[in-house]
This record gives structure tokens, C-alpha cells and sequence, in this order.
């Protein structure tokens, strides 16, 4: 077998191709499929299948496209209520692609419908664990209580994780090969190791979910400071059940106009510093100007689905970046247009006063958006109040207005977008962004 291992940064999203005597499969494939024909091509094989471990929250998949444009056989669990053309692959069902087979199991907890693929050629036995077994954690279990055909709540599905690793990994060799769907920086899981693979005798050894206790115990252990659920986690995974459009035809009707204006919500992606210099009235800064930021997911937690939107960009290079960005997680239906600005009636952001700051910290109401669970680690600031920054829209209005507004993260890069929040929902307050400055108040 040779397998190739995909990394899409901004999501920590891992997909795989696995290629035997001429044949490949695609699991867990992200939006843009194309990267996936290009390996296909370059090793000369035919796709014959895509598979699905389950049907992801946190992007949107190419299964659908890839079984339009290729012929490959979509499999995935039953359960899943999949209204698109598949094949189910469940408990015992297994597929031949070459000289490999893989064989399905259903390893409910993160979702009920999850399966791993186990795949064996000659001595190699490699896992495909999705979103069930990470490197140094198990997939959180409080992702189904309202999305996709199979609901379930967090308790139960925690219980079914606790008898999936205790049972279905159970008789598998050491030395099988675990390639999980994502990696640390997800928010499928709370403690996932920077490491993208791993062997099963090392997360034996190593993985928490792994060592003995009772269930109780593991349940309390699973359920307790997961991460928060951003809102478009449950568009996508009733997306996925769907199957998507073809990336190319989602995105090729969105307007792009030089030089313009818009109004109604607009998300302003260009750097921090350019959007300070200025920008719309009511836009939000979620900028999206590296693979190392984290675009995606904030975009999908601030803007609800369904709510209509527009995208600011800094040059018409950016056009197909974005698009593609948008379209990672389905969000190119509600985007109306994107624009460059002409630089005529743009806002400028004050700056703080730094020193006066730290002078007079109680001449301010500071405002922490960090998440809940990084809270409980401790505040930078004791008299700050916490927002965390997917509440943000909603809960400006319960933030005291008598003061200037000191807003901060943990570095700088949701401040941005938090401060701009503040900035376009509170008249008459004058909101600063501590930004990456706040390193100079942390321990």
C-alpha cells in the first residue's frame, strides 16, 4: 500500500489516498478535490472509492464531487442516512482496492454513525480512525445533540466511546498504523498531540482514553472543558449528509467588484494593520492572510449560517483564496458579494494609549474573549469581564458602556475580530484592542 496523508492547516484537518496495484481510495476528503486527482494522476491510478468515516462538522467534503467526476463508489455507514449515492460500509463489510482490503468498523462516540477503516496488505495493517481515535485523545462526544439524521446526546455517546476503546480496538496488532481525520488546534477533540500518526501500541501506552478505569470515570474525563461548538458545526454535518455542489460551480457565481462599497454584514479578512488604517462602518475583522490563522472556524462561529454576508479583500489576488476559504465550510451560499475597497469613507480604529493603560487600568472596562475553558486556566486581568468571542454579537450589549473598552485574547488575532464586534455594536464607546500587546501582562 501507499498512502499519502493531506493536511489542511487552518482546520488541522487530515485526509488520506490510499493507492494498491493501480487503484486508490480517498478518505475523508476536504472541499477542493483536486489535489487528490493530481496524486491520483501522478501515480497513475484509478479512484475507485471514497469513503466517509462520518459525516464531518467542521468542513464541508468532496465525496459527492469526487463521485461525479471520477465514478468512485462513495461508502459510508448506514447509519449515517446518507441522501446521496452511496454504498453502506458497515461491521464486516469490506472492499478491495488492489492487492489492499479494507474492512469497516462501526466505532461509535464521537458520532453514531462513526466507522474505522481497517486496511491489511500482506503484514500492514494501517487504521483510518477518523474522528474516533485521535493521537493522545478520543473525538468529543457533544457534537450530535441536533445535527444529522442519527441524534444522540453527549452521556450516551460518551458511554459508547468508553466500549469503543475498550472492546473494538481490542485484538488489533501493536504495530497497526492509527492516520486520524484531524490533529491539534481541532475542535473535534481537547488534547490532541501534534504528532499525525501514530501506532496503536503507542496510544496503548500513551492515550489517556486508553489506560483502566471505570466508565464513569472516562465519561467524566471526556465530557469535562471540551471546547466550544462553533455555530456552523451542524450546518456542515447536515451538509455532508446531503453531499455538496461541485466546488467550482458554488463559487463561480459570486460577484466581485474593485474599488466599492457595500453595506448589511461585511467581514473585513485583510491584515489587522490595514484594517485599522480603515475600513467600513460595521465591518468585523477576521483576517485570512496566512494558513497559519484559523479563518475558518472564527468566520464560522461569528456568522451564523444562513445570515447573508459580504467579504472585504485587499487585492484581486485574494478573490480565489477566499472562495476557497468560504467554500471550506459551506459558507459560499450566504456570501453576496466580495469587494476591495476605494478608500473614500473608511473608519480609522484608535490606538491605545499603552502607558496610560497600565498606569490606570480602572479608567477602562476590560473585556476577555478567550473560551470558558481557557478561562479556568486562570485571567490576565482580575477585574476583567468574560465574553468569549462566538457569544460576542449577541452579548455586547451586557457590557458596561460608562468606560473605554479594553478588549483582549490570549495573542492578538481574535482581539481583532472581538474589538471590531464592540467597535461596530456599541454607539458612543470608544473600544481599544490590547492585541498582541497583552503578552506583556501574562506570566
Amino acid at each position: 500500500m501507499k498512502i499519502k496523508q493531506f493536511e489542511y492547516e487552518p482546520l488541522s484537518h487530515y485526509s488520506y489516498a490510499l493507492i494498491s496495484d493501480g487503484e486508490m481510495a480517498i478518505i475523508d476528503p476536504e472541499r477542493n478535490p483536486m489535489q487528490y486527482y493530481a496524486f491520483a494522476k501522478a501515480n497513475k491510478a484509478k479512484i475507485v472509492a471514497v469513503i466517509e468515516t462520518h459525516p464531518h462538522a467542521d468542513f464541508v467534503s468532496s465525496h459527492l464531487q469526487i463521485h461525479k467526476e471520477t465514478g468512485a463508489i462513495i461508502y459510508n455507514s448506514e447509519k449515517l442516512g446518507a441522501d446521496y449515492p452511496h454504498q453502506p460500509f458497515d461491521e464486516g463489510d469490506s472492499i478491495t482496492i488492489g492487492k489492499a482490503t479494507l474492512t469497516a468498523i462501526n466505532t461509535p462516540g464521537h458520532s453514531p454513525d462513526s466507522i474505522t477503516i481497517m486496511a491489511k496488505e500482506g503484514k500492514e495493517t494501517v487504521l483510518f480512525t477518523g474522528d474516533t481515535l485521535f493521537i493522545g485523545d478520543v473525538g468529543r462526544p457533544d457534537l450530535r445533540e441536533k445535527a444529522g439524521k442519527m441524534q444522540a446526546k453527549r452521556q450516551e455517546l460518551a458511554e459508547a466511546m468508553y466500549y469503543t476503546i475498550q472492546h473494538k480496538f481490542k485484538n488489533m496488532p501493536d504495530d497497526a498504523v492509527v492516520y486520524p481525520a484531524h490533529g491539534a488546534g481541532s475542535l473535534c477533540g481537547k488534547s490532541m498531540s501534534d504528532a499525525n500518526s501514530s501506532t496503536l501500541g503507542n496510544e496503548r501506552m500513551g492515550n489517556w482514553a486508553f489506560k483502566n478505569q471505570t466508565q464513569e470515570e472516562f465519561v467524566n474525563e471526556l465530557l469535562d472543558s471540551q471546547p466550544f461548538i462553533p455555530s456552523y458545526f451542524g450546518y456542515n454535518v447536515d451538509v455532508n449528509k446531503t453531499g455538496a455542489t461541485t466546488l467550482r460551480n458554488a463559487i463561480a457565481a459570486i460577484p466581485f467588484k474593485m474599488n466599492s462599497t457595500t453595506d448589511g454584514l461585511i467581514v473585513d479578512v485583510r491584515k489587522e494593520s490595514e484594517f485599522k488604517k480603515g475600513h467600513l462602518k460595521g465591518s468585523i475583522n477576521i483576517q485570512a492572510s496566512s494558513e497559519e490563522d484559523t479563518f475558518e472556524t472564527w468566520l464560522g462561529a461569528i456568522v451564523a449560517p444562513g445570515e447573508k454576508f459580504s467579504l472585504v479583500i485587499e487585492k484581486p489576488e485574494d478573490l480565489d483564496m477566499i472562495l476557497q476559504r468560504v467554500a471550506k465550510i459551506g459558507y459560499e451560499k450566504d456570501l453576496q458579494r466580495v469587494l476591495t475597497l476605494s478608500g473614500e469613507n473608511l473608519i480609522k480604529t484608535k490606538q491605545l494609549d499603552l502607558e496610560d493603560f497600565k498606569k490606570h487600568p480602572n479608567s477602562y472596562t476590560i473585556v476577555d474573549i478567550r473560551n470558558k475553558s481557557e478561562l479556568a486556566e486562570g485571567k490576565i486581568f482580575e477585574s476583567a469581564l468574560n465574553h468569549p468571542l462566538n457569544e460576542l454579537r449577541k452579548s455586547a450589549a451586557n457590557i458596561p458602556a460608562s468606560k473605554p473598552i479594553v478588549l483582549h485574547c490570549a495573542g492578538g488575532y481574535r482581539s481583532a475580530a472581538g474589538s471590531s464586534i464592540l467597535e461596530s455594536g456599541l454607539e458612543g464607546v470608544t473600544v481599544y484592542d490590547l492585541s498582541d500587546d497583552v503578552g506583556q501582562f501574562q506570566d
